[in-house]
């Protein structure tokens, strides 16, 4: 097992980067207003299946061979900004509406909530280079099992991104009254969403592999 001192300092880490608005957070966020707490917290679920994917690939050495493979990398990469240029859109056009403003939706099931929150995670390759450039970097083999140490640190980043995101699905009802009271603010918190959610797929589109 890693010392306390690296565990609390990768979580740390681990915190900074769930605070960061990101395609995890907004789907939750946008899930939670228009269906209710109870779809935002199934979603997370799916959300969290995604990061024990990542975890164990990056545990086992997988992930190595998927950053070798330039194809494979930059499909992800490409189809997570494609869909991040399509939810700018669907909030920037006229007529169109943020993820975060309240929505008239049909309903999904717990399944096909759990499968959208697993599949928003799994097309962020930014999740894939966390665990493969981060996890080395808190591993001492000298302190034993290596696969125990990353199972470890993994879980840790889990732990503290699903705290984080419960609270996040909890309380977002709250920014969904706030925006339906105030038209202004709901106009405004759409092109501010579009304008995010379009610099993070172009950051995505145009980063170099690492």
């Amino acid at each position: 097992m890693p010392a306390t001192s690296p565990l609390l300092a990768f979580a740390l880490i681990a915190l900074g980067m769930v605070l960061t608005p990101g395609p995890n957070m907004i789907y939750l966020v946008s899930r939670s207003i228009s269906q209710g707490t109870r779809a935002g917290l199934i979603s997370l679920g799916g959300v969290a299946a995604g990061f024990v994917v990542y975890m164990l690939c990056a545990a086992f050495g997988i992930t190595a061979l998927l950053m070798t493979v330039p194809y494979a990398y930059d499909a992800l990469r490409i189809t997570g900004a494609a869909y991040l240029l399509y939810l700018a859109w669907q909030a920037v056009r006229p007529g169109g509406r943020s993820p975060l403003q309240v929505r008239e939706l049909p309903a999904d099931g717990p399944r096909k909530l759990f499968l959208m929150g697993l599949l928003t995670n799994l097309l962020n390759p930014k999740i894939a280079v966390l665990y493969l450039s981060l996890l080395p970097q808190f591993i001492d083999p000298v302190r034993g099992d290596v696969l125990a140490q990353s199972l470890a640190l993994g879980s840790v980043q889990i732990l503290v991104s699903l705290g984080v995101n419960a609270l996040i699905a909890v309380f977002a009802g709250s920014v969904a009254a706030f925006l339906a009271q105030r038209p202004f603010w709901a106009t405004a918190q759409r092109w501010l969403m579009g304008t995010v959610l379009a610099a993070l797929a172009v950051r995505m589109a145009t980063e170099a592999r690492r």
